[in-house]
């Protein structure tokens, strides 16, 4: 199968990235089981040697790159809203929420059943890892040190009540992904940062604290914290009580739950256990082989939707959700 991508980020990532990472590892792994990958994209992007071939194309004008398609592609798959005009179909990967009014193509796929819910779809694949870059590194885990991994200057992502539930139960709490201003011994901030500086300082950690106020579509923090052995006290909204198993975390409810469990989890966590959950559910493999099988339903002429998607609720995406 020849399957064509389309991204003007520079690739593989060099630091942090989030999309672009989980993009890099897919393309990799389809080039891996024999299938030809095409990506038009940044031209210094190093992704020849995993066997994917580079059209070189900044220009992100629609009309631009679509004119260096191969005429020959089975497919194309997009990670944003946009339907490709021609006989070639196309599939897209929606990662973050709609906005109101908007419309998706019907080969929209999502990425948790939450998220496809959201969007009136039933569509999704659930985002992965190239475990080969988070190598485990057993360490018994106390209960003293926690860990925020999300954007900490967007306010869904509740960075507020992490910070007030650490101080409030004298615990440590990593920051990476931007910082809090304030000042306090317990809070430490590392900034954005990627590569084995963050592995370091995620295995450094006891737990992640994820108590977002919006529905997360899938919170790849979530897999990256659990791949290393970390439990995640999360928020009830969007992905997390599919992603949050009993023997992975607990799901919280409110900012009164999140603080209980932070002073005192009650129970103890395997970290060889929640690592095995990651690799037997979120390898990049698994996310590959479910691609194919919708490819292959879309060469053949099926829509994945019966309907176009489109975001279910009159409110902003961004709007703060109680807790």
């Amino acid at each position: 199968m020849k399957i064509v991508f389309q991204h003007t980020a520079l690739l593989p990532v060099i630091g942090y990235g989030g999309i672009e990472r989980i993009l890099f590892w897919h393309m990799v792994e389809l080039a891996r089981m024999g299938h030809k990958v095409v990506l038009i994209g940044h031209p210094e992007s190093k992704v020849q040697p995993y066997g994917i071939e580079l059209i070189p194309c900044l220009d992100e004008t629609h009309s631009v790159w679509q004119a260096l398609i191969p005429q020959d592609a089975d497919i194309i798959h997009l990670s944003y809203n946009h339907t490709v005009p021609g006989k070639i179909p196309t599939i897209n990967t929606i990662h973050g929420n709609g906005k109101v009014g908007e419309i998706f193509p019907k080969n929209s796929v999502f990425v948790s059943m939450k998220h496809a819910e959201i969007h009136g779809s039933n569509q999704f694949v659930y985002n992965c890892i190239d475990l080969a870059e988070y190598p485990f590194q057993y360490s018994e885990k106390k209960w003293d040190k926690f860990l925020f991994l999300a954007k900490a200057s967007w306010k869904v992502k509740n960075l507020k009540h992490s910070v007030k539930a650490c101080r409030a139960a004298a615990k440590q709490l990593n920051i990476i992904g931007g910082k809090w201003w304030g000042l306090s011994r317990y809070i430490h901030n590392h900034g954005i940062i990627g590569g084995e500086k963050k592995m370091q300082i995620i295995r450094q950690c006891d737990a992640l604290l994820f108590p977002v106020r919006w529905h997360e579509p899938f919170g790849i923090a979530v897999i990256e914290a659990m791949s290393q052995g970390l439990p995640v006290i999360g928020s009830h909204y969007g992905s997390l009580p599919e992603l949050i198993q009993p023997q992975t975390g607990f799901v919280v409810s409110s900012h009164e739950e999140l603080m209980e469990k932070v002073k005192n989890p009650g129970r103890t966590f395997d970290p060889k256990e929640i690592r095995k959950y990651v690799e037997d559910n979120f390898g990049i493999n698994k996310h590959a082989v479910s691609y194919l099988a919708l490819y292959e339903k879309i060469i053949n002429g099926e829509e994945l939707n019966s309907k176009n998607p489109t975001w279910q609720f009159n409110q902003r995406a961004e709007d703060l959700l109680p807790f």
